[in-house]
């Protein structure tokens, strides 16, 4: 969850002696008269706990209450999986040192690059947040190494560290050259579990060895989209330092570190890195490695039988991204739903050779609880709606499910569906929508855009089915109108985000009557509704 750091002090002006007053606050002391009612009390702790449950418009509210009350919520927010995205500029001190009275322990930089005021700031995180910081993003900055290694020695307990995009640490190919440096980052990153070093161009074997000596408790590594090369041999010997090339990243020094972390590497993220069919044999081969997580988005050249030869190296993986790998047919299909068992995310997006066939295969697959089939223009839904209805008798687990642009989807019934997606689905009718409504009660989140057969009659109808539903998309509806938001408003009561861009029969008037009919709703998305460019955050 990322929230913006000008939104999270809106609801109360806070100053650092609100932020310790749980501490402060004295204990009330229970009425003495046995006629008078107990006064309610909750302790801090407690208080925090059960704030924790509430989503972040309403733990606002609740920070209105009193002191003890917003000191509660915003520990709720710090405990809770919450990132603070800080904007590397002089205003951002003393929010930075506001943060720090917090403990909080997930940031974000944007707009970071090597000048004074960017040094400032990483300065203040390190004094201020250093100690708590568990999770640090850099992501498509551009800090100087001096202030990068200062950085990372003021910040001892991460656990996960983005670099992506960060050329210019990488550049000149100096970074943690001298062994000093290195061993005091290193013990300084000794707690890390995650790196991501995706979209670095610049990252050579050289420089890759050198960071990756640093972190020895490495579990997670994503070198998406880097430039990897190939050898005509993945699977060759071991390599020595003098092997390590200062110009390119080679599959061959990345296999090497796969070997010598195997036993604790759980997860890799290689999409876009033009992974080849040998190369992954070799990847899922390696003697001792368990992977539970792999990512092999947009890898085109790989073939269904690399797939299928994974499936059996590596049938401990619980999280399989195969989006884009235009090669695969069905027989991947049928390896990935017979090989995986544990597994409970599947992504096969744009995988435009998949067809129904094999489709009823992965009902096998008893654990999945994320899907994502879109725009897989092949497959009719027929088949996959019938392998994801019962399973042995109870409900399938599937919690989301993307099925864009699936040419004729018919019925579809997984009662604990609780995010699904049928956006681009032209052929989509009310009838279609009202029979997914009734066999998915549960849906959450329900993405509809650029579903243009769609009425208002239809959208009533199926609204009525949406007593969880929370988030809503229908941009690009062109049938739906007033009537729409109306409807919306008498069923989902729970609703809090709305999109509705580029849906001309719904006008700026309606938007602010829904708004009033229906006040928990934080947010309407209505870009160039009715030619006008709205965003409302209510």
């Amino acid at each position: 969850m990322k929230l913006r750091i000008q939104d999270e002090l809106e609801a109360s002006a806070l100053v650092p002696s609100d932020l310790l007053c749980y501490q402060l606050e004295k204990v009330p002391k229970a009425p003495t008269s046995t006629n008078s009612p107990q006064c309610p009390f909750f302790f801090p702790q407690m208080l925090t706990y059960i704030l924790s449950f509430l989503p972040l418009s309403d733990q606002k509210e609740a920070s209105l209450v009193s002191r003890a009350w917003c000191c509660a919520a915003q520990n709720a927010l710090r405990e809770a999986n919450v990132r603070y995205n800080i904007p590397v500029s002089s205003a951002s001190l003393p929010t930075i040192k506001s943060l720090g009275l917090r403990g909080i322990c997930c940031i974000s930089l944007t707009n970071l690059d090597g000048s004074p005021a960017s040094h400032q700031v990483l300065q203040s995180v390190a004094y201020h947040l250093g100690l708590y910081l568990q999770s640090l993003c850099l992501g498509g900055g551009s800090p100087t190494e001096a202030s990068f290694v200062a950085l990372i020695l003021g910040c001892p307990a991460l656990r996960f560290l983005d670099l992506s995009g960060c050329e210019s640490l990488f550049t000149s190919g100096m970074l943690l050259a001298q062994p000093k440096t290195a061993q005091w980052v290193q013990q300084a990153l000794s707690g890390l579990r995650e790196l991501n070093l995706a979209s670095l161009q610049d990252l050579t074997d050289l420089s890759f060895n050198r960071l990756s000596s640093c972190v020895p408790s490495l579990e997670r590594l994503a070198l998406a989209y880097c430039h990897l090369t190939f050898e005509p041999d993945p699977a060759r010997g071991s390599i020595g330092p003098q092997d390590s090339s200062p110009s390119q990243l080679s599959f061959h020094n990345l296999l090497q570190f796969v070997k010598e972390q195997a036993g604790r590497l759980h997860a890799l993220g290689l999409s876009g890195t033009g992974l080849p069919p040998e190369a992954l044999q070799a990847l899922g081969q390696v003697a001792g490695l368990q992977l539970q997580e792999l990512s092999l988005h947009s890898c085109r050249d790989l073939s269904t039988e690399a797939v299928a030869a994974l499936c059996h190296q590596q049938p401990g993986l619980t999280s399989l991204d195969l989006r884009g790998c235009s090669e695969l047919a069905d027989g991947a299909l049928l390896a990935v739903s017979r090989g995986l068992r544990r597994l409970w995310h599947l992504s096969l997006r744009k995988l435009q050779q998949l067809t129904d066939v094999r489709c009823s295969a992965l009902g096998g697959l008893r654990e999945l609880q994320s899907l994502d089939m879109a725009e897989c223009c092949l497959v009719r839904g027929r088949e996959l709606a019938q392998a994801l209805g019962l399973v042995c008798g109870a409900p399938h687990p599937l919690a989301s499910l993307s099925l864009a642009y699936c040419s004729s989807l018919k019925v579809l019934q997984v009662p604990q569906l609780r995010r699904l997606s049928l956006s681009l689905l032209p052929a989509l009718t009310d009838k279609g929508l009202l029979a997914a409504a009734r066999g998915c009660p549960s849906v959450e989140r329900l993405v509809l855009s650029h579903c243009s057969r769609l009425s208002d009659e239809g959208w009533a109808q199926a609204a009525g089915s949406r007593p969880r539903l929370q988030h809503l998309n229908l941009s690009r509806c062109s049938q739906l109108a007033e009537q729409t938001l109306g409807s919306t408003g008498q069923a989902c009561k729970q609703l809090r985000m709305v999109g509705v861009a580029m849906c001309p029969g719904i006008s700026m008037a309606s938007i602010r009557h829904f708004q009033a009919q229906l006040p928990e709703v934080t947010c309407v998305q209505s870009r160039f509704m009715g030619g006008a460019e709205l965003t409302l955050t209510l």
